[in-house]
């Protein structure tokens, strides 16, 4: 690792539980868990990135023994949103010292919702979110946020029929409401770690939608129009996420991200974005997106071959992104 550079990186590892330890009416045995663990450690010593945000672990001492399989970051601190094994969660290695983190299960009162004057009953996140302070170099902090909000998967109403077509889409629509109010929620956390003040932060995880769907430019904020004065873009730009992502696009003749492939639609459900602190185009940055590496080669289009993803790895591709820090 290199004062002058760091990689941060987002990697969904899908069900990480310790075997014989049950989990949505599943478990793993001994030789499965093994392969699994070694299998993350071998992704993490490809992706070399100094600090990881991991979904879906189960318990910590799982991702514990993930880590301890990869020479890279086996030496890292790690933090986990919640202890509890009922549901998964979000996690934090960091090979810079941590100074604090926080765990947030309770939307911010800030966020609530009303509809036609009415507030909706969803006031927590279906994974805690968690904000982790380090320490990049001296003089230099940054807060990492992970998040791994709702998935499209259809929340079908108790005694309803499953496989009922309207059943179906009312449960993607219910699913939909709750990931466009854990969005609301989680770009109220990050405009508060950003407005107003020159301090660097990271937000990454599986986001379960595409870069432009609604629920995930929720939380990045839009771009300022044009038209308006510079104090007023100022104004947009302080509390502004970017894609590292579209930064890539930009410097790319190529775009080939994609992180999940779901009925041979190849998505991007996995997302870094980076506060303004890291934007080349601002003078008064602490550093800049250099390169951004998708780790996906494991994935397979079922729709167009027998193969099937090893239940030892990931359903999701890994991103990173290079950040190269200001000379000093």
């Amino acid at each position: 690792m290199t004062q002058n550079s760091f990689k941060v990186g987002t990697f969904n590892v899908y069900n990480l539980s310790l075997a014989n330890v049950p989990f949505y009416n599943q478990k793993y045995s001994e030789s499965v868990y093994a392969k699994k663990i070694r299998w993350i450690g071998h992704q993490l010593d490809s992706m070399k990135a100094d600090v990881v945000g991991f979904q879906e672990v189960w318990q910590q001492q799982a991702l514990q023994d993930a880590i301890d399989q990869s020479e890279f970051l086996k030496d890292a601190n790690v933090v986990l949103a919640k202890e509890q094994t009922t549901t998964p969660s979000v996690a934090i290695a960091s090979r810079f010292p941590i100074i604090s983190h926080e765990a947030i299960a309770d939307f911010p009162e800030a966020a609530l919702l009303k509809i036609e004057g009415e507030e909706l009953a969803l006031k927590q996140f279906s994974r805690p979110v968690l904000c982790v302070r380090v320490e990049l170099r001296e003089g230099v902090e940054c807060t990492f946020v992970v998040a791994h909000l709702k998935s499209k998967r259809p929340d079908i109403a108790e005694g309803a029929d499953p496989n009922d077509p309207l059943e179906q889409a009312k449960g993607q629509v219910r699913s939909l409401i709750r990931r466009s109010a854990e969005s609301v929620a989680l770009r109220s956390i990050l405009i508060n770690l950003m407005q107003g003040n020159n301090h660097p932060v990271i937000a990454m995880g599986d986001l379960n939608d595409e870069s432009l769907a609604v629920t995930t430019q929720l939380i990045s904020g839009e771009p300022p129009f044009r038209r308006l004065s510079i104090e007023r873009k100022k104004a947009v730009w302080d509390v502004l996420l970017y894609h590292v992502k579209d930064i890539q696009a930009r410097q790319s003749y190529g775009d080939f991200y994609y992180t999940h492939i779901h009925n041979g639609h190849y998505g991007s459900l996995d997302h870094i974005l980076v506060s303004q602190e890291f934007v080349e185009q601002n003078r008064d940055r602490v550093g800049r997106v250099g390169y951004v590496s998708v780790f996906n080669d494991h994935l397979i289009d079922e729709t167009l071959s027998k193969d099937e993803v090893e239940d030892w790895q990931s359903d999701h591709g890994q991103v990173v992104a290079l950040i190269e820090l200001a000379k000093l």
